[in-house]
């Protein structure tokens, strides 16, 4: 391939050799070609991201939340810096006067909030690992991270203070002290206290710090900041540790990027915290507010009310998963088709003409001034007025959305890709690149990236469209997986990190990511599924034989294509008056609703998660076999050949499950 606009090499390609797989050549991003950038000068650490800001910007807003007033959602109050920054003092006091050291492990459970990001700041003071807890990971998944991590303390919002007692008695043994973000009702104090646990309100622990000085300690970069939880294939979470340079060299590489494409953040900047601050997306892109100053604004936690917190708020800079563009997308069309005729045509004209100055190469700004005041300035508003940037990752954003958007967004829309291990932003898309639609996008210029070979799955880093498993190299990589040093080494191989992603490269520079080499899955809402291990719970259903179960990242919810067990399923017809031979049971409703109620009983009694349901399934009288191509000869599904000769059912499953 020959030299891309956006990349530089650095390294030549290999040929295969030894059993390893060949690996194409090492690109870095054009805006790192005189090399990466260099950190920020007096920053070793996340505590000295917020610590150097509150000096420069004591009387900036940091922190909002919408004031209730009579029941109803007000305007945003604000904490400033400085009054973050003497809570984050008393807090860390707090913890430091319970006997929390160095090197404790601290858990934050609960909904994004200001108390979520004054204890993290206190964490980040006294050198405590700050570990998320959330519940999306499946039954049992804060009760494994508790005392996987051996967290001794724990933040918790009010309304999840129930949750942690269900982890009793297994935690106990490592659990010291609970402070929740709002009240502890009393019956509840008495439930923990019986474990003889310690529990505080958040302002009874404030009041723990009062009068108390501790020295900090000293932060190197090498210290671990935060251990992330993320799903495995099959089994436990792994707990990412990431360590203070990780953060640091990220943030650095960002700053990089957008100032090359004249987009430079700044103190007046404005974010909405929505996304959950328990993942790596939301944690990096709020440390970089938080290095500039500039203002957090929190939602109040319900996705109906979430425009409406964005009017509120108007942020400059709004990141989603594409689940939250694809609603809104879904709204805008909506209104269109019932604006009436005259209305839509005259937004198509619009639309067409917009459009096709971009792609002659005009910026969206340029592109037609006239229809973003006459039409598209509306979109603009619903928006809140003043959004410059939209950030779509976790998953991938459906191309015709990212279009739409683009044009009629009046803001950049940039896609980016990155995993936990990677501290988040690993590749993002550049702005007014109209071509770089469906990729995310060049490397961002802090990391080295390669693609490698995967010759069973067919893809060749060598060809002349180079395809093959995407690996990382450089400072913003992970420290390794917590207590897991097996993993670890399965991943990281001669300093580059294996993602399990296959992407391609494009004629620009850009990356396409079109597979995925092991089998787990996002949807569309970023959820992971790790399928091998759903489709053994599946398996025990007794009416079915055999079930590939399908998701893929552009829908919110699971599929199947199962082959049943034909004595099994003639004894249901016959005990319930259903006429007919296998074939033909196969196709009947019936028989489909009658096996998916026994996926759910199954579903229900293994505690899995509602995105984890099978909400259609195909039944296929014929076994999967080898004469198809469906399986190995030791019985393992393959399945790009699945997905493949299902292709139909699939789509039509998909389309009909979203009829009203």
């Amino acid at each position: 391939m020959s030299q891309m606009k956006y990349l530089i090499q650095v390294e030549e390609s290999k040929a295969a050799i030894d059993g390893r797989p060949s690996i194409g050549p090492v690109y870095r991003s054009i805006f790192a070609k005189d090399g990466f950038p260099l950190p920020i000068e007096g920053l070793d650490s996340c505590w000295d991201i917020f610590r150097l800001s509150v000096e420069r910007n004591p009387g900036n807003r940091m922190l909002g939340r919408r004031e209730i007033v009579n029941g109803k959602a007000g305007k945003y109050v604000w904490l400033t810096y400085k009054e973050v920054y003497d809570m984050v003092i008393k807090i860390g006091n707090s913890l430091r006067s319970r006997g929390f050291e160095e090197g404790a492990k601290c858990g934050i459970y609960g909904a994004n909030c200001s108390g979520w990001i004054i204890s993290m700041e206190a964490c980040n003071a006294h050198g405590l690992y700050c570990v998320p807890l959330y519940d999306t990971l499946g039954a049992g998944a804060v009760e494994f991270i508790i005392c996987h991590a051996e967290i001794s303390v724990v933040f918790v919002e009010e309304k999840k203070l129930p949750e942690v007692l269900k982890t009793f008695p297994s935690t106990t043994k490592y659990l010291k002290t609970i402070v929740s973000f709002g009240k502890v009702e009393p019956n509840l104090k008495e439930e923990f206290e019986k474990y003889g646990l310690e529990i505080f309100s958040w302002e009874e622990f404030l009041l723990l710090g009062e009068n108390q000085h501790f020295d900090l300690p000293v932060k190197k970069k090498s210290d671990i900041s935060t251990i992330m939880y993320t799903s495995g294939t099959t089994g436990d979470p792994k707990g990412v540790m990431i360590s203070n340079k990780s953060i640091i060299s990220l943030i650095a590489g960002v700053q990089r990027l957008l100032e090359s494409v004249n987009e430079e953040m700044n103190a007046k900047d404005v974010y909405l915290s929505y996304l959950p601050l328990a993942h790596i997306f939301d944690r990096v892109l709020e440390e970089l507010f938080i290095l500039h100053g500039a203002s957090i604004g929190f939602w109040r936690g319900d996705v109906k009310l979430l425009v409406e917190d964005i009017g509120e708020l108007k942020p400059s800079i709004f990141c989603a998963v594409p689940r939250v563009l694809d609603r809104i997308y879904a709204g805008l069309t909506q209104r269109l088709d019932a604006g009436g005729f005259f209305r839509k045509t005259l937004f198509n004209l619009a639309y067409s003409h917009k459009y096709g100055n971009m792609q002659k190469g005009h910026k969206h700004g340029e592109a037609s001034p006239i229809c973003d005041k006459l039409v598209f300035s509306k979109v603009k508003q619903g928006l809140g007025g003043n959004v410059r940037l939209i950030l779509s990752g976790a998953a991938p954003l459906a191309t015709h959305v990212e279009a739409f958007l683009r044009v009629v967004a009046c803001a950049h829309v940039l896609q980016g890709y990155g995993l936990t291990e990677t501290c988040a932003g690993t590749f993002v898309s550049l702005p007014n690149e109209l071509s770089m639609l469906g990729t995310v996008g060049p490397p961002v210029p802090n990391v080295d990236v390669c693609l490698e070979s995967v010759p069973e799955m067919g893809y060749d880093a060598l060809s002349t469209t180079p395809r093959g498993e995407i690996c990382v190299r450089g400072e913003p990589l992970f420290s390794g997986y917590y207590k897991r040093d097996d993993l670890t080494n399965e991943v990281m191989i001669d300093s580059w990190f294996h993602t399990g992603d296959i992407g391609e490269w494009q004629s620009d520079g850009s990356l396409k990511i079109i597979d995925r080499k092991k089998n787990i899955f996002k949807l569309s809402q970023g959820e992971y599924v790790a399928v091998e291990n759903l489709e053994n719970i599946y398996g025990l259903v007794s009416a079915i034989d055999m079930i590939w179960v399908y998701g893929n990242s552009f829908e919110s919810f699971l599929v199947a294509v199962a082959n049943p067990n034909k004595l099994a399923l003639e004894r249901w017809a016959n005990e319930n008056g259903i006429e007919g031979d296998f074939d033909s049971l196969c196709e009947d409703k019936r028989a489909k609703d009658y096996l998916l109620g026994e996926l759910n009983k199954i579903s229900k009694e293994k505690k899995l998660k509602g995105f984890e349901f099978i909400k259609a399934i195909h039944l296929d009288p014929l076994p999967f076999d080898m004469e198809r191509d469906l399986i190995t000869p030791t019985y393992k599904k393959k399945r790009p050949q699945l997905l493949k000769y299902y292709k139909n059912v699939i789509d039509s499953m998909y389309k009909n499950s979203k009829k009203p």
